[in-house]
């Protein structure tokens, strides 16, 4: 049996009437800033719970945009997490400032205790990544946060309708950065991105700096971006967007099937569950003893696992120009012990066991 990963084209085999929505859509010649980008807009915050969301081109724009409506500029420190995607560290790094990082713990998310330790006087904001469809603790977070008077900008890309106590990811702080990437559990055809906010004044420097300063066609108030969410994708978003809960909620049910049968499995540990976090698994990922070789395992009989990330960020490269970054143990241990299987509304009960079987064969054998 073959266990794929992407479900792209079981997502969308079944869109006629976005094609035709796409055909009317092109008639109007409303590329840019049009309609139904704002349609997308309001239907998003509505599906959030804030006042205002903002369509640009990607999430990493999302964070970047963001940061530049907090105030932060070149040489300046933002706090994030070491165990993040390149799309963080690169939209701090896109403007001149410098990431700071802190170790996760096995929620995936920052370890908010270690935060306070972090923050010095260059330090100027925060991001929290919710990652893997996990939350940062954004109840110990912001009143530090709100302490040292530092703009969280919530690292919202993979945990879109993820909560702690009922309170949605990105409505925590000053704005939540979203991702609408072909394989995020809210996705259009391309790259897209959204920022959520309460603050209006935000919203509509957001709305400016996406579309390079412009005031009106002849006025430049500010230099700003290139970075609008393209009218085209909005269309696609407004199809989709009212199966979001659904996709999240049958995620939630896969990982509840997944959490069931691996838990049992000698040589596999099942992340924390906290009952006071919604959990969307974006990512389903568990710790496995001899992971490479598991990996290995599963992938000569058709299931397409993976490793995010096998290299931390902090350790790659690119980021040497920073100069040394700390030592950050959890994030290490997680990129030698994790392993993501497939998770998506999509997969079957059938898929879901005979990986939950693969997994168990591999342990009884080395045993």
């Amino acid at each position: 049996m073959k266990v794929r990963y992407s479900y792209l084209a079981q997502q969308f085999a079944d869109c006629d009437d976005l094609w035709l929505q796409l055909k009317e859509f092109v008639k109007t010649g409303d590329f840019t800033l049009g309609a139904p980008l704002t349609e997308f807009e309001n239907k998003f915050a509505n599906l959030i719970g804030t006042k205002y969301a903002v369509g640009v081109n990607s999430g990493t724009d999302a964070i970047k945009l963001s940061l530049v409506a907090a105030g932060v500029k070149a040489g300046d420190e933002v706090i994030t997490a070491a165990n993040t995607f390149v799309a963080t560290v690169g939209a701090i790094a896109e403007i001149g400032a410098i990431p700071k990082f802190v170790d996760c713990n096995d929620t995936f998310c920052m370890n908010v205790d270690l935060v306070e330790a972090a923050i010095n006087e260059k330090t100027t904001a925060i991001v929290p990544v919710h990652f893997t469809g996990y939350m940062t603790d954004m109840r110990k977070l912001i009143p530090i946060a709100e302490k040292h008077n530092l703009p969280v900008i919530e690292d919202a890309c993979q945990s879109i309708l993820g909560e702690i106590d009922g309170r949605k990811a990105g409505t925590w702080g000053m704005t939540g950065a979203f991702s609408l990437h072909p394989l995020k559990n809210l996705n259009v055809w391309s790259d897209g991105g959204l920022i959520v906010t309460d603050d209006s004044r935000v919203a509509e420097h957001l709305r400016l700096i996406r579309n390079h300063g412009l005031v009106n066609r002849d006025e430049v108030e500010v230099l700003g971006y290139n970075s609008r969410l393209d009218t085209l994708q909005a269309v696609v978003g407004n199809w989709l967007i009212p199966q979001t809960e659904d996709i999240a909620l049958k995620r939630i049910k896969n990982a509840a099937k997944y959490d069931a049968g691996l838990r049992v499995i000698p040589g596999v540990e099942i992340p924390p569950r906290p009952a006071d976090f919604k959990i969307v698994y974006h990512l389903y990922m568990v710790f496995a003893e001899k992971r490479d070789e598991l990996l290995a395992y599963c992938q000569a009989r058709g299931i397409e696992a993976k490793v995010h990330y096998p290299v931390p960020i902090y350790r790659q490269e690119a980021l040497k120009v920073f100069g040394p970054m700390g030592e950050f143990p959890v994030t290490d241990r997680h990129a030698q012990s994790v392993i993501s299987f497939p998770c998506d509304q999509h997969l079957t009960d059938e898929e879901i066991n005979f990986v939950i079987s693969t997994v168990a064969d591999f342990y009884a054998g080395v045993k």
